[in-house]
């Protein structure tokens, strides 16, 4: 007979150390180290980018509750998951939660891959968000400059587009404005 491994808990995530970026994942705890630099520009330029016309309002039309690197319980015994960006539309969430977490699942996320995530964010997290009703999801791939957007499409995810290099765009859910992704890969 084999043990099962004992699920992963909140006690495991709060003994990392605090270098790392730790999640649970179908009840499997995944530790990484900060990201590196080129992922961290290319999270802060986005955020840049759409936290004005969508979260404030201006140059857009707002309406979005935008945040970094946020904390997410999702699901009966929840996954802690941490996009490294996700937005809600106000109605849904009309502030952030004083807690150190969000429960209500985001509207859409957005996740910037590295070599040390890319097989966890294609796979269990978007089975996760998925699972648990996110509309749209944006990877972005600094390493070869690349944004793909998906629309959840029933339980499955749809990609809508691909795009690469210094492109300009409008992707849902945020073709309300033009996105310059050569943004994303100045430093």
């Amino acid at each position: 007979m084999v043990a099962k491994p004992a699920r992963a808990t909140y006690a495991d995530l709060e003994a990392l150390p605090a270098n790392r970026v730790g999640e649970i994942l179908f009840g499997v705890l995944y530790s990484h180290p900060r990201p590196a630099i080129p992922h961290t520009h290319v999270s802060t330029a986005l955020g840049a980018e759409i936290f004005g016309p969508f979260h404030r309002g201006r140059g857009g039309p707002g309406g979005w509750i935008i945040l970094d690197e946020p904390e997410l319980h999702l699901g009966a015994e929840p996954d802690v998951v941490v996009p490294d960006l996700a937005g809600w539309r106000r109605e849904r969430l009309a502030h952030a939660p004083d807690a150190a977490f969000i429960e209500a699942a985001p509207d859409w996320i957005c996740e910037v891959v590295s070599a040390s995530t890319e097989a966890i964010d294609r796979s269990d997290k978007m089975t996760i968000y998925a699972r648990e009703r996110v509309r749209h999801a944006w990877l972005i791939d600094p390493s070869i400059e690349t944004l793909e957007v998906f629309r959840l499409d029933g339980d499955t995810w749809r990609m809508l587009k691909t795009w690469r290099g210094r492109s300009v765009v409008r992707a849902e859910p945020f073709d309300a404005i033009e996105l310059d992704l050569a943004v994303l890969w100045d430093r």
